[in-house]
């Protein structure tokens, strides 16, 4: 084969493998998933509709918060 055909053809197969790295590597963007009051994607069944809405503890959600800034500490 002569020179030129070979670096042509090894071109054209990086060119294929770049393309092939690239489609592989794109990941879709988070986005905010939305959607209207009436019509959740979890409904909520009627004998727990009319009960009073119930707040997390404090507590828990200081310890949640401790939890995580110390995950956070420990890896660096």
């Amino acid at each position: 084969m002569k020179l030129e055909v070979t670096r042509s053809l090894l071109l054209i197969g990086a060119l294929g493998v770049a393309t092939l790295a690239a489609a592989a590597w794109h990941e879709p963007s988070p986005s905010v998933i939305s959607s209207r009051a009436d019509s959740g994607s979890c409904p909520v069944p009627p004998n727990v509709r009319h009960k009073q809405a119930v707040s997390p503890d404090q507590d828990l959600l200081l310890f949640l918060f401790g939890m995580s800034q110390g995950a956070v500490a420990q890896s660096r």
